[in-house]
């Protein structure tokens, strides 16, 4: 994939874009941009994911083996395990969902063999559990299995049988496509979207080709900034770093997307999966479960439906944290919180403990403040109040997370 570095490319190719589109869709970069909110709401303005958005999707487990029967199950477990009040409200299916040939008159077609029922009778189903169906295709002519249709040239036509259809979320993947850029094609969904009149979620997942979050906050609700996760410690890491670059350009409506969480898959140790989560939860990544939800671990659930980080990743601010200080394999992740709290992760990524410091002049606390200390792992508040750091031990591949409050 290109990769180009070169910022005023992307500024000519948005604006070439814009011209092709819309004058209201203008894709120009947030320091170029002219009367913003007018383009915006002209654009895209969903009024949806005005916190990150958090459910299931199904790829990272059952790849192409997913079925009506997995989609309905998953929608009750959501409910039954109490995780849809948490807020886990989308069930996505991924890839594979439907027939490789369209209908007479152009229409994706489910696959007969694993969604007999037609998707319209999966969103009446999952609609009547309080939940939201998404689905998922692909800005070229094939999704990435090659087993279904894309949407390139289809645009239009596929946003009104979707949402006709009730569906509430889209995945748009980026595979065969016709050579022209992200930057071309993603906008025409976009519009095809807003033209089909009623909101969507619209998560693109165009892999972080040509730094989607520059551009697309007024294209998407979510946007990939990193290719796919895999389940492992060094993956989870990598790709969080990648994520991390972007930081400044999250905010409410629109989020950096490291992509979806394997919590519970079973390639990593459950302080791992901690990690994994906490990360993800500071950086006001979507929370999209990977895992099976219908055969949970205690483990796994006591990670995925932890409140207190969830408040996090969905505080008020919608500010994404940053990675402020790196000593080594010790590091230090913080980010502002509503009610003038910070969020803050010491994360140990080598194989044996470290001792980690906070300090408030890398955090952004005023030098001499005293702090009080929320534990959100162990849901306890510590009795030492804090002044000039916080420090602790944090053992292999693990973290320590803390909600810090002022005190007078």
């Amino acid at each position: 994939m290109e990769r180009s570095m070169d910022v005023c490319v992307v500024v000519a190719v948005l604006m070439l874009c814009s011209m092709m589109v819309s004058t209201a869709s203008s894709m120009s970069m947030p320091e170029a941009e002219n009367s913003s909110e007018e383009l915006r709401g002209n654009l895209l303005a969903n009024g949806l994911g005005l916190t990150p958005q958090m459910g299931w999707n199904s790829w990272n487990h059952f790849n192409c083996k997913v079925d009506e029967k997995v989609i309905k199950e998953t929608a009750d477990a959501l409910v039954s395990t109490g995780l849809a009040k948490l807020g886990y409200i989308y069930v996505n299916i991924d890839d594979c969902w439907a027939a490789m040939h369209r209908d007479a008159k152009g229409n994706l077609l489910p696959k007969n063999s694993t969604f007999p029922s037609g998707i319209k009778a999966l969103v009446d189903y999952v609609h009547s559990k309080g939940l939201k169906l998404g689905i998922y295709s692909d800005a070229g002519q094939f999704t990435c299995s090659k087993t279904m249709p894309g949407s390139l040239g289809h645009e239009e036509q596929d946003a009104k049988t979707l949402l006709h259809g009730g569906i509430d979320y889209l995945k748009y993947d980026n595979c065969y496509n016709d050579g022209t850029k992200p930057t071309v094609r993603y906008p025409v969904m976009t519009m095809a979207l807003t033209k089909a009149g009623r909101p969507i979620f619209f998560s693109l997942c165009e892999w972080g080709d040509l730094h989607p979050a520059l551009r697309s906050f007024k294209v998407g609700n979510s946007w990939r900034t990193t290719n796919d996760i895999s389940d492992n410690w060094n993956s989870m890491l990598s790709i969080i770093d990648l994520n991390e670059v972007y930081a400044d350009l999250a905010r409410p409506g629109g989020w950096n997307d490291p992509d979806m969480l394997e919590v519970g898959n079973g390639g990593m140790k459950n302080n791992e999966y901690i990690a994994h989560f906490s990360l993800w939860a500071i950086s006001k990544a979507p929370l999209l479960l990977g895992c099976d939800v219908r055969n949970l671990t205690k483990e796994t659930f006591n990670i995925i439906s932890n409140q207190e980080v969830i408040a996090v990743n969905r505080d008020s601010l919608g500010i994404q944290a940053k990675k402020v200080r790196m000593e080594g394999n010790s590091e230090i992740w913080a980010g502002p919180l509503s009610g003038n709290r910070v969020a803050l992760v010491l994360l140990n990524r080598a194989t044996v403990p470290h001792s980690i410091a906070g300090n408030w002049d890398d955090i952004g606390i005023p030098e001499n403040s005293v702090i009080e200390a929320r534990d959100v792992w162990e849901h306890k508040t510590l009795e030492t109040r804090f002044v000039g750091n916080l420090t602790a031990n944090v053992e292999p591949h693990s973290c320590k997370m803390f909600v810090l409050k002022p005190i007078d």
